[in-house]
């Protein structure tokens, strides 16, 4: 597929000059990349481990009448050594309905933010003291009047920032939407626009960066205008179905500043880039035409963004949502909401994905996340409150399934209905291990917990 704009403002140049530092950033990566396999978070999480998670927190979005009705973070016990393994052991409601939807830690990963797409108020939620007990600590309520922006979606961790992508815009709530940029206590720095001109839709979604190749991709979906309708009247509507990205943007990441932007039609939502070290490359599924997407540099050198496979049968819209990829970047996971399938893809050759693999895992599924070790893989069941379902389809669950390499297995199921906490969403892994005593935090990550809590 052809590079709708590729700016030419020297960055080449300092790519050159800059690289020892660049050496070492590769280096870096490469080493985190062999020591876990989280492929939603960023590279700059620091202190990641391989072998058992303790913890799986999902945010959950809240049901009126359905337990307290309010959005919470919600924990399992995920360690099969523990008596409560598969049980829920903590909840923290936030006292309000906002549309939950996805979090992000800090690059210490002692706090984790949440954000609310419809109410645009994100939550920041304290790891360190107790991980298997979050406790909310501060609530930033002024996203909308500082940042401009509507809908955060992606919590992105930068070296002492958080990189939070939006889905919409607060002037009309429609799809242009940016970037915000905060300082781990909170503070807010400044908003990044997506590019409208040269081909440039405006629209965003996902964040994803590669420090060993200074690049920084971002995807595209819709506007609140849109997300917050129903499903149903979306799809028949023709001028809302306009209303969807069809670009990706490849960034600069020294400078945040657009250097390609790639035509790539169907909304494309989560992006990942290949763990794998010395690899080059990143894939991305689109949602409306079901298409896999990969983004690597041709013989020429240049970035391209190429159509290199189809999920199901695209006619009849399966909507891949989440992907996850493997930590050697040979295999991809997909979750497709309208069939309720997960598909495994062999990427040895990512300019060719073959599926290997396909389970029918739930009547609606959303999100997929890998195990540390890659030997287990979670899957939950919300994608939006009013895009979801309606009657016995509505499942709302975690399901945790092992990975022989041959088949999935289902080890257990957590019924968010049956147990009155609501839409589960998006999930992280913690572990005990990642978290010392207070007294023995790092001097950064003390000031930020002061910080943040001096603002509460």
């Amino acid at each position: 597929m052809r590079v709708i704009w590729r700016w030419r403002w020297g960055w080449e140049w300092w790519l050159h000059a800059c690289a020892p530092v660049l050496a070492l950033l590769a280096l870096l990566a490469s080493a985190a990349s062999v020591r876990a396999d989280e492929t939603c978070n960023s590279p700059y999480l620091s202190n990641l481990i391989k072998g058992q998670e303790d913890y799986l927190y999902v945010w959950t979005l809240g049901v009126a009448g359905l337990g307290d009705g309010w959005d919470k973070l919600v924990t399992l016990d995920v360690n099969p050594a523990s008596r409560r393994y598969g049980q829920v052991i903590a909840s923290v409601s936030v006292g309000r309905r906002g549309e939950a939807h996805h979090v992000g830690f800090t690059d210490d990963r002692r706090f984790l933010w949440a954000g609310g797409l419809e109410d645009s108020r994100i939550y920041v939620f304290d790891l360190q003291s107790d991980p298997a007990r979050p406790r909310l600590l501060r609530t930033i309520t002024d996203f909308s009047s500082r940042a401009g922006l509507v809908g955060p979606h992606t919590f992105y961790a930068l070296p002492g920032r958080m990189l939070i992508g939006a889905l919409s815009n607060s002037r009309d709530h429609g799809g242009r939407t940016g970037m915000a940029l905060y300082r781990n206590d909170g503070t807010f720095l400044r908003t990044i626009a997506m590019p409208t001109a040269h081909g440039g839709d405006g629209y965003g979604y996902d964040i994803a960066i590669n420090p060993a190749r200074n690049a920084m991709l971002t995807s595209s979906f819709t506007g609140y205008q849109n997300y917050m309708r129903d499903l149903g009247e979306v799809i028949k509507d023709g001028a809302a179905i306009k209303r969807f990205g069809a670009t990706m943007v490849l960034w600069n990441l020294k400078s945040m500043a657009p250097a390609q932007i790639f035509e790539v039609p169907g909304a494309p939502l989560e992006i990942r880039w290949s763990l794998q070290a010395g690899d080059d490359w990143a894939i991305t599924a689109s949602a409306l035409t079901a298409t896999l997407w990969l983004i690597k540099k041709d013989d020429q050198g240049l970035w391209q963004a190429t159509s290199v496979g189809v999920i199901g049968d695209p006619a009849q819209t399966p909507l891949p949502v989440d992907i996850s990829i493997s930590a050697d970047g040979k295999a991809l996971w997909v979750n497709t909401f309208m069939d309720g399938n997960t598909r495994r893809f062999d990427l040895s050759r990512p300019e060719a994905p073959v599926q290997t693999y396909v389970k029918h895992t739930g009547s609606q599924v959303n999100m997929v996340s890998q195990s540390w070790d890659g030997s287990r893989v979670y899957i939950s069941s919300s994608l939006l409150s009013k895009w979801d379902k309606k009657g016995a389809d509505d499942e709302q669950f975690v399901k945790l399934f092992a990975w022989d390499g041959k088949q999935l297995t289902q080890t257990w199921k957590v019924d968010f209905y049956q147990l009155r906490l609501g839409r589960a969403h998006h999930m992280k892994l913690g572990a005990a291990a990642l978290h010392g005593a207070p007294s023995k935090q790092a001097p950064s990550t003390r000031a930020a917990s002061a910080a943040l809590t001096k603002a509460q």
